[in-house]
């Protein structure tokens, strides 16, 4: 074995020890969180309203509140980042206006959290006067989240080979009805793999939350689902505490007695949320690919 194998061989077996000591990290900080944190949680615990003063509180109004918001958020934000991806991709010039326009969407996503939250707070808290409220929260999460979904959007599209460009043109199709029926479902697997790692980082969001969104959870009437009475569970101008907003009131001001039971519990619920969004986002774009490959 001459001296550029060995070399060759002790870096890898140098960045294999690096991957496992990341990994194991990784597993020892999720296993600590699951072995704390979830043999506090039951159904009771995950449907029953959080108690501020009491024991015997959970997490039902902010687990609702998170999974809302989210979805306000990705109904905002997706057509937003499609929009633009198919522009950046299949329209736009390489010129300086496009330079531009990746320049400031790489700063946005750069961005701290806080930062985005001040932002929302000044603009749809007070200058447009919604409070703390649902909508503010998700107005909020899609300047959060456009960055990123408009890049990973834009990266599938750009994924798709040009012949299939060439042949959807080639049988007489304009490039709008070839992007459409042709480029966008070809880019669906990193499409939808993208929305929900996009959704996994939205859902575990708490500091732009804690400005627009607000601290509080009131009690919510599921008995009533219409959007216009403010103790719907569907209204979009009651304040909404979300899961990650709760986990770090309860641990900075929290005075109930079973406050380290609750917070491990949401935590653990959190981070187990996240772990689906990230694990299914791999196995729905999978198979979404093989059913697309199988049908061609």
């Amino acid at each position: 074995m001459n001296r550029v194998q060995k070399q060759s061989q002790i870096a890898i077996i140098v960045l294999k020890a690096i991957a496992g000591f990341v990994v194991l990290i990784l597993a020892f900080l999720i296993g600590y969180i699951f072995i704390t944190g979830l043999p506090n949680v039951s159904w009771k615990f995950l449907t029953s309203p959080a108690k501020a003063f009491s024991s015997g509180g959970g997490i039902g109004v902010q687990l609702f509140n998170s999974f809302y918001l989210l979805i306000l958020a990705m109904l905002i934000s997706l057509p937003i980042a499609l929009g633009a991806s198919i522009y950046l991709n299949e329209y736009a010039k390489d010129n300086w206006f496009t330079s531009m326009i990746r320049t400031s969407i790489e700063i946005l996503s750069s961005l701290p959290s806080v930062v985005v939250g001040l932002f929302g707070f000044l603009l749809f808290v007070v200058h447009y006067n919604f409070g703390f409220s649902i909508i503010s929260g998700a107005l909020t999460l899609t300047i959060f989240n456009l960055p990123l979904l408009t890049r990973n959007i834009e990266e599938s599209l750009a994924s798709v080979a040009d012949d299939q460009r060439q042949g959807g043109l080639g049988l007489g199709l304009s490039k709008y009805e070839t992007i459409i029926h042709i480029v966008v479902p070809a880019a669906l697997p990193g499409i939808i793999s993208g929305v929900i790692l996009c959704s996994g980082r939205v859902f575990g969001e708490a500091a732009a939350l804690i400005y627009t969104a607000g601290q509080s959870a009131p009690a919510l009437n599921f008995g009533d689902w219409n959007p216009f009475n403010i103790d719907s569970p569907l209204s979009p101008l009651r304040p909404a505490e979300t899961l990650a907003v709760h986990i770090w009131k309860i641990n900075s001001e929290g005075i109930m007695p079973d406050l380290t039971q609750v917070s491990s519990g949401s935590a653990a619920v959190l981070v187990l949320a996240i772990l689906i969004f990230n694990l299914s986002a791999r196995y729905i774009g999978r198979k979404v690919f093989e059913k697309m490959t199988s049908m061609n």
